[in-house]
């Protein structure tokens, strides 16, 4: 072997393994859960406004979120909130954070805690 393949061998990461990914993953929405709302005194996870949210073999996360309105006050902000959130778990190496809009959020996405949590239950 080469010094430069033993240099890249010691630089490059080894890739996760399912059980790995699946511990960040899980990882990831425990971070997601930690982001509110600025209006509705729910996580953005129970809200419905993490439409996915990807954690690959090299630690890079994928997210695609909306808000509930596209004339939301925090609109320019959440996706930095969030990517902060998310890159602060242990195993993270990259986040990126796309706000979408379509499909358009409604009260269906809502998951039945952020219902209770409202007295929508």
């Amino acid at each position: 072997m080469s010094s430069t393949e033993e240099i890249q061998n010691a630089v490059a990461p080894k890739p996760l393994d399912a059980d790995e990914i699946e511990a960040l993953q899980q990882g990831v929405v425990a971070a997601l859960q930690t982001v509110y709302d600025p209006e509705i005194p729910v996580n953005i996870y129970e809200l419905g406004l993490i439409y996915r949210a990807d954690v690959d073999a090299t630690g890079a996360v994928e997210i695609e979120m909306t808000l509930t309105a596209p004339g939301c006050p925090v609109a320019g902000e959440m996706p930095g909130i969030v990517q902060q959130a998310v890159s602060q778990v242990e195993g993270v190496n990259d986040v990126n954070v796309e706000l979408v809009w379509d499909p358009p959020w409604d009260q269906s996405r809502m998951s039945e805690i952020a219902r209770l949590e409202l007295g929508m239950i």
